[in-house]
C-alpha cells in the first residue's frame, strides 16, 4: 500500500510502498503500538509511518549508528 507522510525533521512529502494493509494503519492510529501494528515492516519502515523520517534523513541529521 502507498504510505505519505511528511517528515518532521524536513517538511518534505514523500510517499512509500510498503507492506501493510489499512486496518493495519487503522490499529496503530488507534493506538497500538507500531512493532505490534507492524511486525512485517523494518524499523526504518516503522519510523517512517510514525513521523514521516527516512533512513536517509535520520543519517544526514544525526550520523550512522556506531553500534
Amino acid at each position: 500500500m502507498k504510505v505519505t507522510r511528511t517528515s518532521r525533521l524536513t517538511g518534505i512529502t514523500r510517499t512509500l510502498e510498503l507492506n501493510c494493509t489499512e486496518v493495519q494503519l487503522v490499529d496503530w492510529a488507534c493506538g497500538k503500538l507500531a512493532q505490534n501494528a507492524f511486525p512485517q515492516l523494518t524499523p526504518d519502515q516503522r519510523e517512517f509511518i510514525m513521523t514521516g523520517i527516512t533512513s536517509e534523513e535520520w543519517s544526514a541529521a544525526f550520523g550512522e549508528d556506531d553500534e
